[in-house]
């Protein structure tokens, strides 16, 4: 079996998931903490070297303020429990998104557990916070534009450079990108990132989403051809 080097996952379906057992949509949240264990020790288990999951868009701070409150508690609290697990692992974590936005609290955890896992050379686990595609193009854009004046000429520029400019910059481009829950679509998520990876759409939502789930993706994956738009 080849193993992607990259996986993508944009983890939807965690407020159905709580409305199918009578909860409010936290607790689905809560819930899928279980399938990110899970995905994670899978990847170890089988060599993938990145791990991307798609936890906060910039969109979702339009969403009640209960609900982005909630998931932000959730998130810092998440990353002291998991932290000797991590550590356990070999698991490096890095947080890609819009820091800005976020609160000092989870901030200070971010960085904390940045700097514990730099060390490790296992898998490396990406949490996507308050990020989006076309924010992530547009900051890319102004670095450009910031090193341009600093150095006092237009610098040179291609799709290689561009690239480095990108919040996901030393990071591969995805591989294997999966959405959870039905939905067909990405969702403003690594639009430059994902020209030449492979979707891979599923009904199960996320909460219910573990190792056996994984593994047909990454099946599914390994039976498509990928020509990067050339002719065998």
């Amino acid at each position: 079996m080849e193993v992607p080097q990259h996986i993508t996952i944009i983890m939807d379906g965690n407020g159905r998931w709580a409305k199918k057992q009578g909860l409010r949509r936290i607790f689905g949240h809560r819930a899928g903490r279980e399938s990110v264990r899970a995905c994670t020790e899978y990847c170890t288990e089988i060599g993938v070297r990145y791990l991307s999951l798609f936890a906060f868009s910039e969109e979702n701070w339009d969403r009640p303020a209960d609900e982005v409150n909630g998931l932000m508690d959730l998130m810092a609290r998440s990353m002291l429990e998991e932290r000797e697990t991590l550590r356990r692992n070999n698991v490096r974590f890095r947080v890609v998104g819009d820091r800005g936005r976020l609160s000092e609290n989870l901030l200070r955890g971010i960085e904390s557990l940045e700097a514990e896992t730099a060390v490790n050379t296992g898998l490396t686990m990406i949490i996507m916070l308050s990020y989006s595609g076309k924010w992530d193009i547009m900051q890319a854009a102004r670095r450009y534009a910031e090193a341009s004046v600093a150095a006092g000429k237009v610098l040179p520029l291609d799709e290689a450079s561009f690239a480095s400019y990108l919040a996901t910059a030393g990071i591969p481009d995805p591989d294997l990108m999966i959405r959870t829950s039905g939905e067909q679509r990405i969702s403003n998520f690594m639009l430059w990132q994902c020209a030449y990876t492979e979707f891979y759409f599923t009904p199960v939502l996320w909460p219910d989403f573990r190792k056996n789930e994984l593994r047909q993706a990454i099946e599914v994956f390994n039976g498509r051809e990928r020509r990067y738009g050339k002719v065998e």
